[in-house]
């Protein structure tokens, strides 16, 4: 059995009276990567924001190795530099280089010294192909780099899992492929990853588990094939009818 890293319990989310997350419930296992499918609205990016506590859940727990990060007294600065996030509209800094962008946050958060911070933010630029724009400034290269860029910053701090929110949504279509490759290249070095996605082909494809979300629950998980292949939720088979027709 692969180590838990994370362990999602009863999560829930309100915003006033909005309930958007009514009781999730699910499990990350070292090398895991899962792909959260459904349609706008049905909680897919809370659920991210919540596990990377930029979000604070309504009630629920996660575990993170056993220990409830919710709980009074927990460490969660130090959590959350465990649990990388990459958005859906790259969230750089515009005034910082490439490299600075990849720096700021080992230095800042995780202490290191410029130079071990350059090193390493280098070494994850290269890993993205991303080396040759170092000096570069965000309004000056594409979307598609733009969000490589986002990666190797993430990269960079080396955390334990990745949290992906529609990493693809925000691209011209000409360079959502680019994206797809490093993530699918992680993948395949063992990176642990929680992908919300529309992309149907990287669920399928590169993906060990699929969740299924509505309406503020997970209707359906399995492997690709049982979920994709196989879905035994009326709602997951419209959901999937629609990619199905286009």
């Amino acid at each position: 059995m692969s180590e838990k890293i994370l362990e999602i319990r009863h999560l829930q989310k309100s915003f006033g009276s909005n309930l958007v997350l009514k009781d999730i419930d699910f499990t990350v296992s070292k090398g895991d990567v899962t792909a959260i499918i459904g349609a706008s609205g049905s909680g897919k990016s809370t659920l991210l924001r919540c596990i990377n506590l930029l979000e604070t859940p309504s009630g629920g727990e996660i575990l993170y190795h056993g220990k409830n990060i919710l709980a009074s007294g927990t460490n969660q600065p130090e959590y959350r530099s465990h649990v990388g996030m990459v958005f859906q509209s790259f969230n750089l800094f515009n005034n910082m280089t490439v490299l600075e962008n990849c720096m700021i946050g080992q230095v800042k958060v995780l202490k290191k010294k410029k130079d071990e911070a350059e090193k390493n933010a280098l070494k994850y630029l290269e890993r993205v192909g991303m080396a040759p724009y170092v000096n570069a400034r965000p309004r000056q290269i594409s979307g598609g780099q733009k969000q490589r860029v986002a990666i190797a910053r993430a990269l960079s701090m080396e955390p334990e899992v990745l949290l992906f929110d529609e990493p693809t949504s925000a691209l011209d279509p000409e360079m959502v492929g680019e994206v797809l490759d490093v993530m699918q290249a992680l993948a395949r070095d063992g990176m642990t990853m929680l992908v919300v996605t529309h992309e149907m082909g990287f669920a399928r494809d590169v993906s060990s588990r699929v969740v299924f979300m509505s309406q503020g629950v997970i209707r359906e998980e399995g492997t690709p094939e049982e979920v994709l292949g196989d879905p035994q939720e009326q709602e997951t088979i419209d959901f999937l009818a629609r990619f199905r027709n286009t």
